[in-house]
């Protein structure tokens, strides 16, 4: 079994005005490569903290993080946005696009960043992306011009179309009605499974969680349950 993602008793304290907040509290958790898994648990319970560990947007207070085969300690600042540029997907329940570009350029952005130089080669990628996502047609539309559930489309297939060893997801259900997330669930599913790509849910809705092939719970920092599951099948 390949490992996309290992955590190894990692701790997040937060300091502020003299008070520690102990955000994680030594969480180990060892994520497959091709895994479809939501971290579920109430406000406050740190599932936020830990999608920010794995996605190199923070660093542990201690204990170990790992992506593929890089450890995320002592990396300044500059070496971890090309890290998460080289080897993370990020959907937002916000979506995240930038407005004054087209479907295409948002997509076709991370590549830029990435330094794929060929024009030919980022425009195939992207047009095999915006493809399978269901949005054939639409590369030339911004994204005010889109419903809540094609702009997730877009952002699903920006955070793809670099082969990341990690996909991560933070409510990405939240600002769309539930028919809309339905469909959108499905869509990571059919990516999960066609692709392989490793998908990490941050969440508190019931139909990610239904969803996911692996449910870990957190309560006050800490893993209260991981437990496996069959999850639903994308035609469900």
């Amino acid at each position: 079994m390949t490992v996309a993602a290992k955590l190894e008793e990692v701790r997040k304290i937060y300091r502020t005005g003299g008070v520690e907040v102990h955000a994680v509290r030594g969480v180990s958790l060892e994520i497959e490569s091709g895994a479809f898994l939501s971290i579920a648990g109430p406000s406050g319970s740190g599932k936020t903290t830990l999608l920010n560990l794995l996605g190199a947007l923070d660093t542990p207070s201690a204990g170990t993080v790992r992506i593929g085969d890089r450890t995320t300690q002592g990396l300044s600042a500059r070496t971890l946005a090309d890290f998460r540029n080289t080897h993370l997907g990020f959907v937002f329940q916000t979506f995240n696009l930038i407005p004054v570009l087209t479907v295409r350029e948002n997509v076709e952005f991370p590549l830029q960043l990435q330094g794929v130089a060929e024009r030919g080669e980022r425009r195939r990628r992207v047009d095999e992306l915006l493809g399978e996502v269901g949005l054939h047609g639409l590369a030339e539309r911004r994204p005010g011009e889109l419903s809540g559930g094609q702009q997730q489309r877009v952002a699903i297939a920006r955070a793809l179309v670099k082969n990341p060893t990690l996909v991560l997801a933070d409510e990405p259900t939240a600002n769309i009605d539930s028919e809309t997330a339905l469909e959108i669930m499905r869509l990571m599913q059919q990516m999960n499974e066609r692709r392989g790509t490793t998908f990490v849910f941050s969440t508190h809705d019931p139909l990610v969680m239904r969803h996911a092939t692996r449910l870990v719970r957190l309560l006050d920092g800490q893993v209260a349950s991981d437990e496996r599951q069959g999850g639903l099948r994308h035609d469900t």
